[in-house]
């Protein structure tokens, strides 16, 4: 399978089970205003666990200098999943426009749905995409 081969209808589900790791506080590792909040699945990670997804729907589709990075985020989270509850991701390509690929993404924990909305991806050429990045980091940003 090649990038020519992928269309609208792609589907994945993938599922995970809500451990201490994946919790609003697991969050102050990195932000330290999440550390008192409650130890339920973050949205952080929900939106992780939908980009990984993604990521894994679109792998057989892919060359060896090929990924793709995430470029929009449209989602709900709308229900706490507590620690030790399985949750599941379900996403479906629902539009490719040439290395624009849109997502309809929905996560439901073991009671119900906790969120829905949209994801977008951009294929690019890994190797490609690096170098852009590191001559970004070398840039002069004094005056900026």
């Amino acid at each position: 399978m090649t990038l020519d081969d992928l269309r609208p209808g792609l589907r994945r589900t993938q599922a995970i089970t809500v451990g201490e790791a994946l919790t609003v506080p697991a969050v102050a590792a990195a932000f330290t205003g999440f550390a008192d909040m409650p130890p339920v699945f973050a949205t952080a990670f929900m939106v992780g666990f939908v980009e990984w997804t993604c990521i894994e729907a679109l792998r057989p589709y892919l060359g060896p200098h090929q990924r793709t990075v995430g470029t929009r985020v449209e989602m709900g989270h709308t229900s706490a999943t507590p620690v030790g509850m399985q949750v599941t991701a379900e996403v479906e390509l629902v539009a490719v426009e040439g290395r624009r690929l849109r997502f309809r993404v929905v996560c439901r924990d073991a009671v119900e749905e906790i969120g829905s909305g949209f994801h977008e991806r951009a294929v690019i050429d890994h190797d490609k995409f690096l170098q852009r990045v590191g001559r970004k980091g070398n840039r002069d940003v004094r005056g900026v």
